[in-house]
């Protein structure tokens, strides 16, 4: 069996994205931003590719696009005259400007290069705000990068003052439909709510009758500087550090007291969301959810023979891997591996936290691995199903095993941006596609044609 500490010569088929990719999705929760990489037009290229297939909606992303001549003697020039141009043609009230290998590597200062552009150009008149985070796609991952610009987002915009009745939320990297749901449950609480990204419009719209540049949404300018004002903040992450997360940066510069959890997925973790909604609002849950959480507990009941002593292999972005198997562990179903190409070296801890006596049940936490790890584990224990984006659809045809498809990316089905995961809402669609899936997989192996369970 492969240990954690086997030595690799070569990723294959990465168990992440890059850097810069989720930069990118973080800029475009913002109102009226353009992504803008300072690289080469390729990185610009794939990442628009990434992004376009999940989510069905035209990106557009900007480069400063290095060459050969830039790549040696530094790319200020072409940074500069990117912004300009960007300026002029799109009009932005933000640029959300991310580094990819190519300026990381040959020491781009882009701090210096920002403040020289602004001393050139500032005269001209108003300039959109820049907001810069260093994403290099040779260290951490999309989850790294998109932590990173919404840090930079408050770090740049957000202002003190006088404590307002308001939270903000840091969701992390979820689905449009979450993001909704989310504002749905803020807004039915009676509580105003900074929510940053919002990408529920800009990458889940309805169609245009001519094309936008910048599509309308996302988070107002003016209300991620009012975070550092507000009474919380609340920050889904179980492996995010305070040091690297924008809730934590609030506490630290402006006192705003940080609330972080897991994803709430699963009636465990959604029964401590709602508390905390709760106590913020001292007000009870409206009735709503409270009957959503009830029809989730009758499914439970309804599911578990099912279910119950199934095995799976989960596998994505670290804080989504350990949310899901916290909530298969509340179902009865084992997450014999918990896989993910990050490398924050937390998961183990985060998952023993939540699932105190994985040991007992033969859970084992993989982190920085690829497909090929994974397949080699898969074909040791045995699973019943796979829990995970579209990149691991190789490995479930190798398998023959189902799967499952969450998170990000989703290029082999339709609507991925539209699946919900957290919450009881949330939970309830996951339980039902679970249970669907081992009833499916069940009538394809069965000699005996049946329809009735």
């Amino acid at each position: 069996m492969i240990t954690e500490t086997t030595a690799k010569t070569a990723t294959q088929n990465a168990c992440r994205l890059c850097n810069p990719l989720g930069a990118c999705l973080a800029f475009k929760g913002i109102e009226k931003c353009v992504p803008f990489l300072h690289g080469s037009q390729g990185c610009a290229t794939y990442i628009r590719r990434y992004l376009i297939s999940h989510y069905k909606e035209p990106i557009d992303i900007a480069s400063s696009n290095f060459n050969e001549e830039t790549a040696v003697f530094g790319g200020s020039h072409n940074l500069k005259l990117g912004l300009k141009n960007v300026t002029q043609q799109y009009k932005p009230d933000v640029i959300g400007i991310a580094t990819t290998c190519l300026s990381e590597t040959i020491g781009d200062d882009v701090q210096m290069i920002l403040r020289e552009y602004e001393a050139a150009f500032g005269s001209d008149g108003p300039m959109p705000e820049m907001i810069f985070a260093s994403t290099p796609s040779y260290q951490g991952s999309h989850i790294d990068g998109f932590h990173a610009a919404v840090r930079s987002a408050v770090k740049t915009l957000a202002e003190g003052g006088a404590e307002k009745h308001l939270v903000n939320i840091f969701p992390g990297m979820i689905s449009p439909a979450d993001i909704r749901y989310l504002k749905e449950i803020f807004t039915d609480f009676g509580l105003p709510f900074v929510l940053l990204p919002d990408y529920s419009q800009t990458l889940d719209g309805g169609p245009w009758a001519e094309y936008h540049r910048i599509p309308k949404g996302g988070t107002p300018r003016n209300a991620i500087a009012s975070t550092g004002s507000a009474a919380a903040s609340i920050e889904f992450g179980s492996t995010l550090e305070a040091s690297k997360s924008a809730a934590g940066y609030l506490e630290e510069r402006f006192g705003v007291p940080r609330l972080d959890m897991a994803m709430p997925i699963g009636i465990r973790e959604t029964d401590r969301f709602f508390e905390i909604m709760e106590k913020l609002t001292e007000k009870p849950a409206p009735e709503k959810y409270l009957d959503e959480r009830r029809r989730l507990v009758d499914a439970y009941a309804d599911g578990h023979k099912y279910v119950f002593g199934k095995k799976a292999i989960v596998y994505g972005e670290e804080d989504l891997v350990i949310s899901i198997a916290s909530f298969l562990d509340e179902i009865g179903i084992v997450p014999v591996l918990c896989a993910s190409g990050g490398k924050s070296g937390l998961m183990r801890n985060k998952l023993g936290e939540l699932i105190p006596d994985m040991e007992e049940k033969g859970i084992k936490v993989r982190h920085g691995v690829d497909f090929v790890d994974i397949e080699n584990e898969t074909a040791v224990l045995q699973p019943d199903l796979l829990i995970g984006n579209s990149k691991g659809f190789t490995m479930s045809k190798k398998s023959r095993l189902p799967l499952l498809r969450i998170g990000f990316p989703i290029h082999d089905r339709f609507g991925g941006q539209r699946l919900h995961h957290l919450g009881y809402r949330g939970t309830q669609e996951l339980f039902d596609r679970i249970v669907n899936t081992i009833i499916e997989q069940r009538q394809n192996a069965s000699p005996i044609g049946y329809t009735y369970m």
